[in-house]
């Protein structure tokens, strides 16, 4: 359902659906460690949405199950639950202070949340953006605090429900935003967007689970351009993060595989 890289070892945090819903592995594909089974003690996940991974290597994750977000230490052990104030929190991503941002789709908000993981204490949670229309997934550029978020709107008529990628600023302005319309008018087929990142030149990233693609969507300030960057291969991609040097991570959901794409 998703995943993350750390900054700093370059490990991957995988959240799905599994006996134990987080796995770590390693830059070279190896397990390191799974944690986080179904029940109701702080180790435990009901059902993970999403996963991001702070600077300082602590594992934070959203629970649909108890509508909660869980922060985890390097080892997998429970430093911290945040239980109070949430609809359904779903996406999330750690910003280079080491806060996440994360949506909650039932809410149709955007959270800002700081705490100080090793001593699992709560500074605050404080929404920063409202009247979202069931907001998913979510990211932040590392360089320039700027934001996008994945909506997911509702069907009308006999329409198929679509995607609306929206990017705000770091002080939370609206620079631009896009729907699966207005992106048909440009592009070539149409885009349901299931998952987002930044690159590391600041380039807005989505997966299309209609063309089994990661697309490019260039700059906020160029927002949108069209790039496919995966177009093979794809069989119903969830999840994307870049790692250190680039390179792009897929989490394909269709034949529930994690792939790596060098970036030259």
């Amino acid at each position: 359902t998703g995943l993350a890289v750390c900054p700093g070892s370059g490990r991957l945090a995988v959240a799905h659906d599994g006996k134990k819903r987080i796995h770590v592995f390693g830059p070279s594909g190896f397990c390191l460690r799974r944690f986080g089974e179904r029940g109701d003690a702080n180790n435990d996940i009901k059902y993970a949405l999403d996963v991001t991974v702070t600077s300082d290597g602590h594992v934070v994750v959203t629970d649909g199950g108890d509508c909660s977000v869980k922060a985890f230490d390097s080892e997998g052990r429970g430093v911290l639950a945040v239980r109070e104030g949430f609809c359904l929190p779903w996406g999330l991503d750690a910003t280079a202070k080491s806060e996440v941002i994360l949506t909650d789709s039932v809410a149709g908000a955007l959270y800002r949340l700081a705490a100080d993981f090793q001593r699992g204490e709560l500074k605050k949670c404080q929404m920063i953006r409202s009247r979202l229309v069931s907001p998913r997934a979510v990211a932040v550029c590392q360089s320039s605090g700027a934001v996008v978020v994945v909506e997911h709107l509702k069907a009308r008529g006999a329409s198929q429900g679509s995607t609306r990628v929206t990017i705000f600023s770091a002080e939370m302005d609206l620079i631009g935003q896009m729907d699966s319309f207005g992106l048909n008018l440009v592009f070539p087929s149409r885009i349901y967007a299931t998952a987002v990142a930044f690159d590391r030149e600041g380039r807005v990233i989505v997966t299309d689970v209609c063309s089994q693609a990661v697309i490019c969507l260039g700059k906020p300030e160029e927002f949108p351009s069209f790039n496919p960057l995966i177009s093979h291969g794809l069989s119903y991609p969830v999840g994307l993060t870049y790692t250190a040097n680039n390179s792009l991570v897929v989490l394909d959901s269709g034949d529930h595989s994690v792939k790596v794409y060098s970036s030259t």
